[in-house]
C-alpha cells in the first residue's frame, strides 16, 4: 500500500512541476517589474569572436541571445572591436 502512495504523490508533484514550467513563456519578463520584453530598445554585445548577440537589460535582469542570420548562422563582423555594445537604432541611423 505504501508504494502506491509514494507512486501518486510522485505522479501529482511531476504534474504540479510540468504545469508551472509550461506557463511560463520567453516573451515576458517575470521578475519584480514584470511585463511583456517587445517594447524594450534591445542592444548589441560584440564576444571575443566579433559576433554579434541581441541583449536587453531592464536594470535588474538581463537576457541575451546569438544574432542569427536567416539560415540561422550567427552574425560575425570583420572589425568588430571584441567585448563592446552597441545601441542597435543608433548604429541603424550611422549614429
Amino acid at each position: 500500500m505504501s508504494g502506491k502512495i509514494t507512486f501518486w504523490a510522485l505522479v501529482a508533484v511531476s504534474a504540479v512541476t510540468l504545469a508551472a514550467c509550461a506557463a511560463r513563456t520567453t516573451d515576458r519578463d517575470y521578475g519584480m517589474d514584470s511585463g511583456l520584453l517587445d517594447g524594450r530598445s534591445a542592444g548589441i554585445w560584440v564576444d571575443g569572436n566579433g559576433c554579434d548577440h541581441w541583449i536587453i537589460d531592464d536594470g535588474i535582469e538581463g537576457y541575451m541571445s546569438p544574432r542569427l542570420t536567416d539560415e540561422g548562422k550567427p552574425v560575425c563582423r570583420v572589425g568588430s572591436v571584441p567585448y563592446s555594445t552597441i545601441d542597435f537604432e543608433r548604429s541603424l541611423l550611422g549614429l
